[in-house]
């Protein structure tokens, strides 16, 4: 083909290119260009020269690569506080492990709105939770996507999963070491705080081991050192009285009459108390004498829209969690080498959740929120490295901010303002009013008069709700023990705020993972199995839970051994089938029906 004859987008030979580029140089420099055509050698050194070039770029981008793999993987383990630069821990050194039970991410984002509606603040005000989020979890049990507490809190204390309701109980109904056990064997001192039951799944998962959660008698009696190991909890703060009192004594809940509070104060040392004053007084005196028994509520203590109204008989979360950082620190000031592990659990978001209550939820967020700053100011104002590491056992509720209430397209809002217009949670109100069914007015009362006392007394009153519908009072009139008034009240106050529930249980969402600095938790930083977290917990403070393990299984606590006709497991507890139903009691509608204060009796454990 001749030169001319070439397909227009054929590509010139590099005679032609070279003699173009001489062309091309001459136009935009205006001065002729005596360029000599190449020679092979300088071709040849031009070829060398590309080749080098490719070789070198790769030798730099692999270099890079391994740099940064190895960068992060001295990340993952420090340095940090309580890190050394060779990524173990060194130097003492305290962790504080706070638990959100029940919160998942909606619950920060209806919290975050409220705040912002109520306080009058811009929208880029954000919770002093959002400033610490590192990573989430998942959450699945050994036997189930959706776990409850006690799977969810065995994870955190073992590092390892087990089946809905286990204590610190493996699948095979062995015991597992949970961190506080061995942080406590290791030299440090040792606390848990909470504001349910102190016997209830969180806080039993980190000194106790039992086959049901719903052993809470069994729970409280191995909390103050009545199991093998003996005292490890050197600062026990929260509710659940009820099951530390013999059955003997009013107040109590339960089934015996063992007084647990006298076997705490003469069996192990306990100093114990009951009431506001005295606690009150352990924070103004300080120097407080470990261990600690502080029983504060004879239940779970109050929501905290609630126990803001009656502050002179509950303390707050925060302030339960600032006299254990300063007991604690105060107990280990004398150390050189250990400082302390404490636990905290804003344990009433879980309850709020099951209630779908958002009123309620939104106050329980923000107490914990307020602790999670307490302690941040102490780890601020220490001398010793201190770090804080945040989760959740699992979400409750299914919460959703937007909902659909007919038929019609939905309006994309939701309304916080209906949540600041509640003076007090749905189970406040359904306790009230099973006090006003059981008073002499309440017995005579006509079905108008108690209508006329839900709506005034209860929903304007206590709710802020003023847009009453008639079936609305008629179905609290009507309530079953299957739906109670309190599951009522809240679904009243969701709908108006366009908030959606899609259970009263758990569900499988991912949770948040929070921590006072992400360069101190560089392992969680991410998404991450829960049993990661515990092994993070074990890790920091340079704890061997195995061992502790090891030493519950020789001292003849292993409960269930398949090769052998007799089970030996009288100390955690029967084993029981594994039974959502069983495994979960407080967690049922029976027992949220009673815990509400629903008029009819029913016996739990029998219907179960």
């Amino acid at each position: 083909m001749a030169q001319d004859d070439r397909p227009l987008l054929a590509r010139a030979d590099s005679q032609d290119s070279y003699r173009e580029a001489n062309e091309e140089d001459a136009l935009l420099t205006g001065q002729a260009t005596d360029k000599p055509e190449p020679s092979q050698w300088k071709k040849y050194r031009e070829t060398v020269l590309s080749l080098y070039s490719i070789l070198a770029t790769i030798a730099i981008v692999a270099l890079a690569i391994v740099v940064n793999h190895e960068s992060k993987r001295a990340h993952a383990k420090g340095p940090g506080k309580g890190w050394g630069q060779d990524g173990k821990p060194t130097g003492k050194r305290n962790l504080i492990f706070m638990v959100s039970d029940g919160m998942g991410p909606a619950s920060l984002s209806m919290t975050r709105s409220f705040r912002q509606f109520t306080e009058l603040l811009p929208i880029d005000d954000v919770l002093v939770l959002d400033e610490h989020l590192i990573g989430s979890s998942r959450t699945r049990s050994s036997n189930s996507l959706i776990t409850d507490s006690a799977a969810g809190a065995t994870a955190f204390s073992c590092g390892m999963k087990s089946y809905n309701g286990a204590i610190s109980v493996l699948p095979d109904h062995t015991p597992c070491g949970t961190v506080l056990e061995a942080a406590k064997k290791a030299g440090y001192m040792t606390g848990l705080v909470v504001t349910t039951r102190l016997t209830d799944a969180t806080p039993a998962c980190f000194a106790a081991h039992v086959n049901s959660r719903a052993y809470e008698d069994i729970i409280a009696e191995q909390m103050i050192g009545n199991y093998p190991l003996g005292q490890v909890v050197d600062v026990l703060i929260g509710g659940g009285r009820c099951h530390f009192l013999p059955n003997t004594t009013e107040g109590s809940c339960r089934s015996d009459d063992t007084d647990v509070v006298k076997m705490a104060k003469d069996k192990f040392g306990y100093n114990y108390i009951d009431n506001r004053q005295d606690f009150d007084n352990l924070q103004a005196r300080g120097g407080v004498k470990l261990p600690l028994l502080a029983l504060m509520a004879d239940g779970d203590v109050p929501y905290e829209i609630d126990r803001v109204h009656v502050n002179d008989v509950y303390p707050s979360e925060a302030e339960m969690a600032q006299l254990a950082l300063s007991a604690l620190e105060a107990a280990t000031k004398d150390s050189d080498s250990k400082g302390f592990f404490l636990m905290i659990e804003g344990s009433r978001i879980d309850h709020a959740g099951h209630g779908n209550d958002p009123a309620a939820q939104v106050h329980e967020v923000l107490a914990h929120g307020k602790t999670f700053a307490t302690v941040l100011d102490f780890i601020e104002n220490t001398d010793i490295p201190t770090v804080l590491v945040g989760t959740s056992d699992h979400e409750t509720g299914g919460l959703a901010l937007g909902r659909q209430l007919g038929v019609a397209y939905p309006i994309y809002a939701w309304y916080p303002e209906i949540l600041a217009n509640a003076s007090h949670s749905a189970s406040y109100l359904s306790h009230k009013y099973a006090d006003y069914l059981g008073s002499d007015a309440g017995q005579k009362a006509s079905r108008k008069q108690k209508a006329k006392y839900i709506r005034h007394e209860l929903l304007e009153h206590d709710f802020g709700v003023y847009d009453v519908l008639d079936e609305e009072i008629d179905s609290i009139i009507d309530a079953t023990i299957f739906w109670p008034p309190s599951y009522i009240f809240a679904e009243m106050i969701s709908q108006r705020a366009q908030i959606g529930w899609s259970t009263h249980g758990h569900t499988a969402v991912d949770v948040n993972i929070y921590a006072s600095d992400p360069h101190h938790a560089r392992p969680l930083i991410g998404n991450h199995e829960n049993i990661e977290v515990g092994k993070f917990l074990a890790d920091f403070l340079d704890v061997d839970v195995s061992e502790v393990t090891k030493e519950l299984v020789e001292k003849g606590t292993k409960t269930h051994d398949v090769a052998s006709e007799s089970m030996n497991f009288a100390w955690m507890g029967p084993v029981q089938p594994l039974n959502s139903h069983q495994v979960a009691v407080e967690e049922t509608l029976w027992a949220e029906a009673l815990r509400e204060g629903h008029a009819l009796e029913v016996d739990v454990h029998a219907r179960l």
